[in-house]
């Protein structure tokens, strides 16, 4: 499997990006590399070439976001509102699909995966989600179709790298009767995968309870923490993310779940300025209460790092798309014992990895 990953990333760097072979630290003590949506900083996110290029820069694991299909197929989308990841408001014949709906308490309008039977999906194509932001990535638009959970776990093997996919509304899915777990699990079955090189997120606890209990495969289960809100399955109980980083609630945790995935300023937390303030001791309690720390996400241009890592001049037109200096950020984690990190720029966090 190695030698055959080797040979892809050689193949591959043509198509752009830089890999990271070497370190003087063993490879199994070294922070992962979680290609956020794929390199989606330099391909539209979810396209099977935003994870072709993630695996050629030296990405440990590719992630796919995954929602239901009508037919019940899962499908790689960040969200299962799709107005603007793919082409579909341009496809008359979709037109009077378009709605509003109420998802996990956010009122949305536009077209949901739900909807849909794969074989329409797959009539459509990709785009850049953030073309004001990424406008190099909108040259590869229309050139895509969406991916099934499936096609990402097949490319994933056959690369030798991991998948670490993130359920998304679970809940959500299954109050209508496409409850996603057994599709998960059928698909993962099916494709012989190895529990060893896949991982598993979700925001919500339930989903990932029910795949800890399971005794047929041993899923490696990951609580997903955002530092506002809280997990929306479960709301009646009142339970915030603030309260499951507490000790009690990591020691909770890891009763079913192998590591937390954190949003990353409850490590390092920013002034009202956005320049950093002190780290937090979030990442030692979490270890000591057996769990290992993924932080999420890292990525290059100006607007989503601390002011102090921020190139050029902030009343300069632009200023917002100009990359900074995303090393150095996550240096900074990589020095606290961070043991992954999710970024849009898998090659530079390849880079930067001590």
């Amino acid at each position: 499997m190695r030698l055959r990953r080797r040979a892809f990333i050689a193949g591959a760097l043509a198509a752009g990006g830089c890999a990271s072979m070497s370190s003087s630290v063993p490879a199994e003590r070294r922070p992962l590399i979680i290609a956020h949506r794929g390199a989606s900083g330099e391909r539209p996110e979810h396209a099977m070439a935003a994870y072709r290029l993630a695996i050629a820069q030296g990405a440990d694991y590719i992630e796919p976001d995954l929602v239901m299909t009508r037919d019940g197929v899962l499908a790689c989308r960040h969200e299962n509102e799709i107005s603007g990841t793919t082409d579909i408001a341009d496809h008359p014949e979709f037109a009077e699909r378009r709605t509003r709906k109420t998802i996990d308490g956010i009122e949305a309008i536009g077209w949901f995966t739900e909807d849909f039977t794969l074989e329409e999906l797959k009539s459509l194509r990709c785009r850049e989600r953030l073309p004001e932001l990424r406008p190099a990535n909108t040259a590869f638009d229309g050139q895509e179709q969406i991916p099934t959970f499936a096609e990402a776990l097949a490319l994933a093997q056959d690369h030798g790298v991991g998948i670490y996919p993130e359920l998304k509304h679970p809940s959500y899915f299954a109050g209508f009767g496409l409850d996603p777990i057994p599709a998960f699990v059928s698909a993962v079955r099916g494709a012989g995968a190895d529990p060893d090189t896949l991982l598993v997120q979700c925001f919500e606890t339930d989903a990932l309870r029910t795949l800890a209990s399971m005794s047929s495969f041993r899923f490696r289960c990951v609580q997903l923490i955002a530092a506002e809100g809280g997990p929306w399955d479960r709301r009646g109980a009142g339970t915030a993310f603030a309260d499951m980083l507490t000790d009690r609630g990591l020691a909770e945790i890891a009763a079913y779940a192998m590591a937390i995935g954190v949003e990353k300023s409850l490590i390092i937390p920013r002034d009202e300025e956005e320049r950093s303030l002190p780290p937090t001791d979030l990442i030692a309690r979490a270890h000591a209460a057996g769990l290992e720390v993924h932080a999420w996400t890292f990525r290059a241009e100006n607007i989503f790092l601390p002011a102090e890592l921020r190139s050029g001049a902030p009343d300069e037109t632009g200023f917002e798309v100009v990359h900074g200096d995303l090393a150095a950020e996550l240096r900074a984690l990589y020095a606290l014992g961070i043991d992954g990190v999710f970024s849009d720029f898998p090659g530079l966090a390849a880079a930067a990895r001590p």
